[in-house]
Order: C-alpha cells, then structure tokens, then sequence
C-alpha cells in the first residue's frame, strides 16, 4: 500500500487542489440538484463516471512517489476515459449488449485503472479478491457441483465489469459518492472548525476528575468524536493524539492506553447517527430508511462503550490510577459557553432523518451548512474560523474520499463477477451444507470469516463482500436480516482491532510508542464483550430495538449488569484482586444475565440465575472489604 506523501510536499499539489474541488463541486450540485435547476438532466451513471475519474487522477497524482511521468500520464488517461465514457454513455448504455470494440477496451482500461488505483490506496487484498474472482468467471464452468459458475465469455465480462449498472457503477459506488462524501465533509468541517477539541475538551470536564480520568476521556471523547467520524483509524488520529499522552502521564502503560484509545475509537463506526460508509451501503442493502440503522444500533453501541467504560474503571481502581487534579482540566461551564453552538448540527442532522425523512445526504450537507456558519460566527475558545479555513476543509474531503471512491468501485466489480458467475448462490447451498443449517455453527463460521477477512481490507471491503456471500445463508437459517447484516458489521469492525492486522491498534500502538502486537492483544482482551453480544442480538431482536418496551427494557438491563460482572472476572478486580476460580464465577454470571430474555424458550431463567450469581459475589466481595475496614 502506498500513502500519500503531506500536502505540502507533493507534487502536483496546485493540481491535486483543484481536482479536489472539482469532485466536491460536482457531489454536492448533484446532491442539491443544481443541474435540473439549470436544465440540464443527466444518468446517474454519468456523474459517477466524473466523480470516478477525479478520484483516479488524484489517486496517481498523491500516490506518485517516483516514475513521476507514468503517474502523471495514468491520472490523466483515467480523468480523461471516465469523463469520454461519461459523455458517451447514453449511447453506449445501448450498445452494450452487443459487445463493440471501444466499449470493451475502455472497459478494460478503467477496470485497470482502477484496480491499480485501489491497490495503492488499499493494499492488495480487495483487488486479489476481484481477480480470483475474474479467474473463477473464466474457469468455474469446469468446476464440479455448486461451485459450478455459468460459462461466460470474457469480452461479456470486460463489458460487464467495468460499465455495467450492476458492477463498478452500482451500489456500493452510488452510497459512497452520494451519501457518504457529504457525511465525510461535515466531519473534515467538524474537525477543521475545533469540533474534535470540543469533544475532548467536553469529555475531560465531565469524566476528567474520576479515577482514571484520562482513560474515561478517551472513551467518551472517541465517542463523542467517533459517531460524527465513521473512521476508526481516523478517530485514532484525531482523539487519540491527546488522549493517548494523557493516560501515559496518569499511569498506563502505553499498550493499555494505545488499546483503549483503539477500542474506543473502532466504536465510532456503530455509534448513530453518522455511523461508517458500511451503515449507509446497510440500509440500501436491506431496502430500509438510513434511520432504521441507527435505531437498530444503538443498543449494541450503548453496550459496546458499557463494556469498555466499565474495563477502564477497574483496570485503573486495579492500578490506583486517580483523575486529574482539578486545577489542570477544563471547566465545564467555560467549554460549554466556548463551543454551545456545536451539537446544534447534529440535532438538526437526526432530526431532518427521523422526523422530516430528508435524504441522509441532503441532510448531512445542512448539518455542515449550520455548522459552517455558526463556526464563522462564533468560533471556538476566542479563535475565529476563517472562510478559507472552511473552503479548505471542504476542498480537503476530495482528497479524504479517493480511497472510498476506489474501494467502492472494486467492490462494486466485485459484485458483479459473483452476479454474472452465480458463486454467491452456490456458496451460500455450500455453507448451509457445511454447518447442517446450524445457527450457533453457521454464526461461528461468519464471525471467524469476517475477522479474517478484515485483516487484509477496511471495513467496507469486509461487509460488502460478507453481505453478499454469507447474508443469505444467515437469513436461511432463520437470522432477521437486520440482524444478520448488523452482525456482518460488528465483526467487520472488530477486526480494527484483533490481530494480526488490526488497524486502528497499529494506529494507536505508533502514537503511544509501544509493542504493535501487544497493543493488539490488549484491545482485544479490553473489547471482550463486542464478541459477544452480537451473537446475542443475531437471535435476540431486542437487542436491536425490536419487540415490546418492557422485554427491550429487561434485555438492556440484565445486558449492562452482565458486562459489568463479566468485566470484572476479566479484570480480576473489584476492591482487590480476585482469585482465579472467583474470576471464572464471575465471567460465568456475567454471561449467564447477558442472555436476552427473549433469546429462547425459558432464557428468563438464564438471566435470574446470572443475577442472582452476581448478586452473591458481590455481596460477598463487600462483606470482605466491610471485614477489612
């Protein structure tokens, strides 16, 4: 994978700006409509096309690092075909079919492009996934039973590959352009304006006082950040630059503090209401309003950032790590007057969702819009957001998408070879004959499946090819399917963090100074209750808001407590250390309450006798310290 050299030190960097906005400029008029304003119609297909072939030339233009030449002469090949493809689309959109001669050579040029492009972005392993996946269209006819694919011809699947509405031009392409940007430019607008100082800021006066004060600030403050973010490494980046220093100075060693600032900040991408580029792609997937996501979201996230506040407070009552002395945090009141103006945004941006039904996008652009302004007006502890500052952050999201943009069209080609070749049928029969339409077994599977896979791709590339394969053999054995694509989610996100390619621990591990390994090891160990509970709400479904009030109620409720009990078994503390067989008790009740009531016929029990477990154990642990007093 080849990274982007500084802005300032690029070449091409007058150039790169300009293609920036020029991609901005044409998301957003597309977003508002501006060209039916005008007169002027277009297919969808044809700003994609546009959009695509500005993400290519920056992509080779900020990729170029030597052989200036070649880069300069593809980024302008690229530009140059997706805008000719463009104008020609509505013929070609006929001609297709038939198979002509520059319709297959620009086909294969842009799938070229932009597999290329996406390996330098990405890495290798989306891209690998895409060619098996060419190689398997031109040979699985040979292959016996269901992995037999339908012949295909290879000039039907250049053509079908690159121009079809059902690859590169799909879906995951459409969210990403038109949804996804405008989420992305309010959070380049958010962090350019001092959003994410405010967040930290407001975290450090609510929890900074507090036994480990510095860690509890990192997991409100990434959250707080993170459900504006959506990107778990860009969290890292933006909060843990602050936090991670300040958990090292109270006491932490710097793999714990680089682990709870990766957890933390992985946690952005469930967090409602902006969530990651994966929600969005989720809701079109499952034919659902945006804010069906959310609402199914909330409860998991809720007890995503339980099970690591909870980790946090023991893991520092456990090293005597104390707050911040109050003379050294921010007040309040003050950071409150300083930056009042700035949930503002984000109550109108869940509003416009929930009650107006806006688009997502229309409404994120009004979020940034509001934010802008009152940014420009107010600015943020006596320093006043410039104009330019906010035009450059704008311009700045063109260059922050490009990854998304190519991955997306990979994944979208992606799609396509399994849609023309039928493997994704044949594999969903073949798991279903693996695990004998077991749901604890075909879960299992997924759950390893979409952890491996994550070691090699970013979040989006887990779930689009996870919803695609393994989806409907979830659905088969009886999974909902919000469910089912939440779970593909939650562990496509946990593979931030578990090693041995855990992005966002590496993230943090390099801010902190310490072991990369380590610090993976670490976060999972601290996120230990994500790998849980959405096996819980894969056959739970009030877990995801779904069900009468009382039975949700009950389920949040027993689930909390069991997080807290479970955490201390992996901790081993609660006043003191706590014996090994004590530990394994307590992990035990705290499994036992985390089963929703509803889970199976009788779970009620399950969650009386991890109560009532708990209870014990803790009245015990305080007879002891009341006997030691």
């Amino acid at each position: 994978m080849e990274s982007p050299s500084p802005p300032g030190k690029r070449r091409f960097s007058r150039t790169l700006f300009v293609l920036q906005a020029l991609l901005i400029a044409v998301v957003v008029s597309w977003v508002l409509d501006l060209h039916r304003k005008v007169g002027l119609n277009f297919y969808t297909e044809q700003m994609l096309l546009a959009v695509l072939g500005l993400g290519i030339g920056i992509c080779y233009l900020a990729t170029s690092k030597r052989r200036h030449a070649l880069n300069l002469l593809a980024g302008v090949a690229g530009l140059a075909l997706c805008l000719v493809l463009a104008w020609r689309y509505p013929q070609l959109s006929t001609e297709l079919t038939s198979r002509p001669l520059d319709g297959i050579l620009m086909s294969a040029a842009l799938a070229a492009l932009v597999l290329e492009g996406t390996r330098r972005m990405a890495g290798f392993s989306l891209v690998g996934f895409t060619l098996g996946g060419a190689v398997y269209a031109m040979v699985g006819h040979h292959l016996p039973g269901v992995f037999a694919a339908r012949p295909v011809d290879f000039t039907r699947l250049l053509v079908y590959v690159g121009l079809d509405t059902n690859a590169l031009l799909g879906t995951p392409l459409q969210i990403a352009i038109i949804v996804v940007v405008p989420f992305i430019l309010l959070g380049q607008v958010l962090g350019r304006c001092g959003g994410s100082e405010f967040f930290t800021d407001l975290a450090r006066a609510w929890m900074g006082r507090y036994r480990g004060g510095s860690a509890k600030v990192a997991v409100v403050g990434s959250a707080l950040f993170g459900m504006i973010s959506g990107s778990a490494v860009a969290n890292v980046s933006a909060v843990g630059l602050v936090t991670i220093p300040l958990m090292k100075r109270s006491g932490f060693p710097a793999q714990i503090a680089a682990a709870i600032e990766a957890v933390g900040s992985t946690g952005g991408q469930l967090m409602p209401p902006v969530m990651g580029a994966a929600a969005f792609l989720m809701a079109e997937v499952l034919q659902v309003p945006y804010v069906e996501v959310m609402i199914a979201a909330i409860i998991p996230a809720f007890l995503y950032y339980l099970a690591l506040f909870a980790q946090v407070d023991l893991e520092a009552a456990k090293r005597g790590i104390r707050g911040e002395a109050l003379e050294r945090l921010p007040q309040l009141l003050p950071v409150l007057r300083s930056g009042w103006y700035f949930p503002i945004p984000f109550a109108v941006l869940v509003y416009a969702l929930v009650e107006w039904n806006w688009p997502a996008q229309y409404a994120a652009l009004a979020a940034a819009a509001i934010l802008s302004g009152l940014s420009l007006a107010f600015g943020y502890k006596g320093r006043r957001v410039t104009v330019p500052d906010v035009l450059n952050a704008v311009v700045s999201t063109g260059g922050a998408v490009v990854d998304l943009i190519m991955i997306c069209a990979v994944a979208g080609m992606f799609i396509g070879i399994l849609n023309i070749t039928g493997l994704a049928f044949g594999l969903t029969l073949q798991l279903l004959a693996i695990t004998g339409q077991s749901l604890p077994g075909m879960l299992v599977l997924t759950a390893l499946m979409a952890i491996v896979l994550g070691m090699g791709l970013p979040t989006l590339g887990v779930y689009i090819i996870m919803a695609t394969l393994i989806a409907p053999a979830l659905v088969k054995v009886g999974v909902p399917p919000m469910a089912a694509h939440m779970f593909l989610l939650y562990f496509g996100i946990m593979s931030m963090v578990t090693p041995p390619v855990a992005l966002s621990a590496f993230a943090a591990a390099n801010i902190a100074g310490s072991d990369v390994d380590k610090t993976g090891w670490t976060a999972t160990r601290i996120g230990w209750a994500a790998y849980i509970v959405p096996f819980l709400f894969a056959v739970s479904p009030s877990l995801l808001m779904k069900g009468d009030p009382v039975t949700v109620v009950w389920a949040v409720a027993t689930a909390a407590i069991g997080i807290w009990l479970g955490t201390i078994g992996v901790v081993g503390f609660f006043y003191r250390a706590i014996p090994a067989a004590e530990r394994a008790l307590f992990i035990a009740a705290g499994v036992l309450a985390l089963i929703p009531g509803d889970m199976f016929p009788g779970a009620i029990v399950t969650d009386i006798a991890g109560l009532g477990l708990g209870a014990v154990l803790i009245a015990r642990e305080l007879v002891r310290k009341k006997a030691i007093a």
